[in-house]
């Protein structure tokens, strides 16, 4: 009779062994799923991020060419009532007077290319902002597309690890109170 209690405890206690190793394989699985969601969505919210990065860029640029558009517009037409008053004074009789024209003439192109110039550079840097929001847009979109579809998958192995983990859990409790019940 006391062999066979014997191979009874030891039995027992393998099995409670097996159990456990059971259980903690399935919560190592179980925290491995919560890691892949919580990676998908932080993926997610870096998606997020690009595309109201890329919106902001797209605003900005899009200011900056009306604004742009409005200087050059200025600019064109302070230079045409300039250039008209001195063109003018170029065929004046005065001499000294058609020479300062001239010369006034001569600056005001100086200047307005290079004006021109700074707004073209302007212009630049703006059409290179919109690509560079157009760019962080698409990414962001492709990005929060795969995202979403690995979220979505990554959800559900999540909860079929909570579900086996769960369910193993239960089970080795009710195994561990029906040993402790016939001792």
């Amino acid at each position: 009779m006391l062999p066979f209690l014997l191979l009874t405890t030891v039995l027992t206690y393998a099995q409670a062994d097996k159990n456990q190793a059971e259980l903690k394989k399935l919560e190592t699985s179980l925290n491995a799923a919560k890691a892949k969601v919580a990676l998908n969505e932080q993926q997610l919210a870096k998606s997020d991020s690009l595309i109201t990065l890329g919106t902001q860029m797209i605003t900005e640029a899009k200011t900056e060419n009306k604004a742009i558009d409005t200087d050059r517009k200025k600019l064109e037409k302070d230079k045409a009532a300039s250039q008209k008053s001195l063109t003018k004074l170029t065929a004046s009789k005065d001499k000294d007077e058609s020479a300062k024209a001239r010369a006034d003439l001569k600056a005001l192109n100086l200047q307005y290319t290079s004006d021109s110039k700074a707004l073209s550079t302007r212009l630049k840097d703006a059409t290179k902002k919109m690509s560079t929001g157009n760019a962080n847009l698409a990414r962001g979109k492709a990005g929060k597309k795969n995202a979403q579809d690995a979220l979505k998958i990554s959800r559900k192995a999540l909860d079929m690890a909570q579900e086996k983990y769960d369910s193993a859990n239960n089970s080795d409790e009710n195994t561990t109170s029906k040993t402790k019940k016939k001792k």
